[in-house]
């Protein structure tokens, strides 16, 4: 029987990084995720928390989120399970967990994410796995300046009565400023990926 095994953390821990980093860059292009340092100084700043499901102690899936208190939303930054065990569930199970924590421990009404919206094979099936586990995908697409791509962002309500809001637009303030948090030195530059 699978022993699986959820952990959090919101302290950076280097070895647990380097664990985690080879399903990190299997899943995001070179110029798609945040470099090692600027994770490093994320947990320092006390922005963000690393969530990982193990099968019996082998690092499986990984997702790094941060919380915006004031919409009181986590933010799921990346979530990513290791290529060769994709399409096993594991995701699912990682997302499980990750609402759950949100839900009762960090005590946010929902969750937001935010998924490149070009009509591709791969984003229509990154758009699908949100679907099928509650999320709802907002109409505005969101154009950075520091990449190429469009974005989108999706949500979850944990209560129908407290809910986020369903507009693209006021979800996207939420999402930019956690980036622009992640990027920023202590001295207020911004960092360029």
């Amino acid at each position: 029987m699978e022993v699986l095994k959820y952990h959090i953390t919101d302290e950076w821990n280097e070895a647990r990084w380097s664990t985690v980093e080879r399903i990190y860059e299997q899943a995001f292009p070179l110029d798609g995720k945040k470099s090692r340092d600027i994770v490093r100084r994320m947990f320092e700043k006390r922005m963000c928390q690393l969530h990982t499901i193990a099968h019996d102690s082998e690092i499986v899936g990984m997702a790094l989120t941060g919380i915006d208190q004031n919409a009181g939303a986590l933010i799921i930054d990346y979530i990513a399970v290791r290529k060769e065990l994709r399409g096993r569930g594991y995701g699912r199970l990682l997302l499980d967990h990750i609402k759950k924590w949100t839900r009762t421990v960090a005590n946010c009404k929902g969750i937001i994410v935010e998924v490149e919206s070009e009509p591709t094979e791969e984003n229509s099936r990154r758009i699908h796995f949100w679907e099928t586990n509650g999320f709802h995908l907002t109409a505005y697409v969101q154009q950075y300046i520091w990449v190429p791509e469009p974005y989108q962002a999706m949500y979850l309500n944990f209560e129908e009565s407290n809910r986020l809001p369903d507009d693209g637009k006021l979800l996207f303030r939420s999402i930019t400023q956690f980036h622009e948090n992640a990027y920023r030195r202590s001295n207020g530059e911004r960092e360029h990926k």
